[in-house]
């Protein structure tokens, strides 16, 4: 079986790492001249996607570029003292496995997994899906496949290209953020640091491994701005406009924009669709289903989304018109749940009023001085966004995925005990 991936970040590599055990033949696509190393930002597996991760037997390499982040201060704009906090309770408590890990470097060990298996096509692009498989690319001659996957992110160019245009998915969520790679700070180790206002948050930290830092900015605003996104420039302007003048520490952060070698910005947004399949075409992670950058677990979801498509092709022997329903069924409630506390969370992230910015800094404030017992039962309470991402229920396909490489059949009533990871 022949498969097209578009897409080499997270639920590329992880479905080819899958379809290749299952003994089909996939190429990957992917814009960039080369697998992306743009600085990226620190993103969360939950146990799920740890599970998944173990399968794939690249656990340890994530364990060992976790970015080691254990403690967090938060400073409320205008207030002369920050709060401190323990982050390892906060991780105890609402997880039984999570890893914190940076994007680029999720997305190299993923792709290390299967490289060897699977064709890359870097510095190229589909510019043409026919309904029997007839693929054009930019660059490539053209190429029939039996299966196209758009796993291309937020702005999907094969969801564009088989779905219609995004403005009639993407739900704009009334926040930006931007991401900049700058200079390591003095006493950052492993330490996040938070600045917080009405409307605007950001956050500095770094990891482990790197000599340089990240700076997170997140920001409200209650209509869409008008910025293309490849448009550093306007992009890097916004910025400025929304954050300038919140702390000495913020400004500083501000004066690398025109320094920095990588950056990212865009809009928070959920892609909310009917159906993630349309004939031998399918989307799977942010291309079908963004929770919202930041502010969702996007990289848990894609992960799982990933291992399931593969798994529900396994089950279905290749049969896309069997496998893709199976798919979204599998796929459904997960996807319900991350919107919904994806949406909770931002508010929680950017407050949007007086008395959300003082319930924060109260709550985290309560929690850095609670004995650890009690802190634990109050954040099982109050963290609702991890408790979904650890909960979600998925199937061992791994068996499956196997026999159908093994014995090029099998019935859907072979699949492997279903297994649920829960809080």
């Amino acid at each position: 079986m022949r498969i097209l991936i578009s897409g080499s970040s997270i639920a590329g590599p992880v479905l080819a790492y899958w379809l290749t055990r299952n003994g089909c033949s996939v190429t990957v696509v992917e814009r960039a001249p080369a697998l992306r190393k743009s600085g990226g930002h620190a993103v969360d597996l939950f146990l799920p996607a740890m599970d998944i991760s173990e399968r794939m037997g690249v656990l340890s390499r994530i364990e060992e570029r976790v970015t080691g982040t254990n403690r967090m201060t938060l400073r409320r704009e205008g207030a002369r003292r920050p709060v401190g906090l323990d982050l390892s309770k906060v991780f105890d408590a609402t997880s039984e496995r999570h890893a914190e890990i940076m994007r680029d470097d999720l997305s190299r060990i993923y792709y290390d997994a299967a490289s060897d298996d699977v064709e890359y096509l870097f510095g190229d692009s589909i510019t043409k899906i026919s309904p029997d498989g007839d693929v054009s690319f930019e660059k490539a001659a053209p190429r029939r496949f039996d299966v196209v996957v758009g796993a291309d992110g937020l702005h999907s160019n094969v969801r564009r290209l088989v779905f219609g245009d995004e403005s009639r998915f993407s739900n704009f969520a009334g926040a930006y953020l931007g991401v900049l790679t700058v200079p390591a700070i003095s006493g950052l180790d492993r330490e996040l640091r938070i600045h917080t206002g009405v409307g605007r948050t950001v956050g500095i930290y770094g990891a482990r491994h790197l000599d340089d830092a990240r700076a997170l900015f997140l920001f409200r605003s209650e209509r869409e701005l008008d910025f293309h996104h490849h448009d550093a420039t306007r992009q890097k302007q916004l910025l400025r406009e929304a954050f300038l003048g919140m702390h000495p520490d913020v400004d500083r952060l501000l004066d690398e924009l025109d320094r920095t070698h990588s950056f990212y910005f865009d809009s928070i947004a959920q892609i909310r669709m009917d159906t993630w399949s349309r004939g031998r075409v399918v989307l799977v992670g942010d291309a079908g289903y963004c929770p919202g950058p930041a502010v969702g677990g996007s990289t848990s979801l894609a992960v799982v989304g990933a291992y399931v498509l593969a798994g529900e092709l396994a089950c279905a022997n290749g049969d896309y018109e069997r496998a893709f329903p199976a798919y979204e069924r599998a796929m459904a409630d997960p996807v319900r749940d991350s919107h919904a506390v994806a949406t909770s969370a931002a508010k929680t992230l950017i407050p949007s009023s007086r008395l959300g910015l003082s319930g924060l800094v109260q709550a985290t404030r309560l929690l850095s001085v609670l004995p650890a017992g009690p802190s634990r039962a109050l954040l099982r309470l109050t963290t609702k966004s991890s408790r979904v991402y650890n909960s979600m229920a998925v199937d061992d396909y791994t068996s499956a995925i196997t026999a159908s490489a093994d014995n090029g059949t099998r019935s859907q009533g072979d699949k492997a005990s279903r297994y649920t990871s829960s809080q």
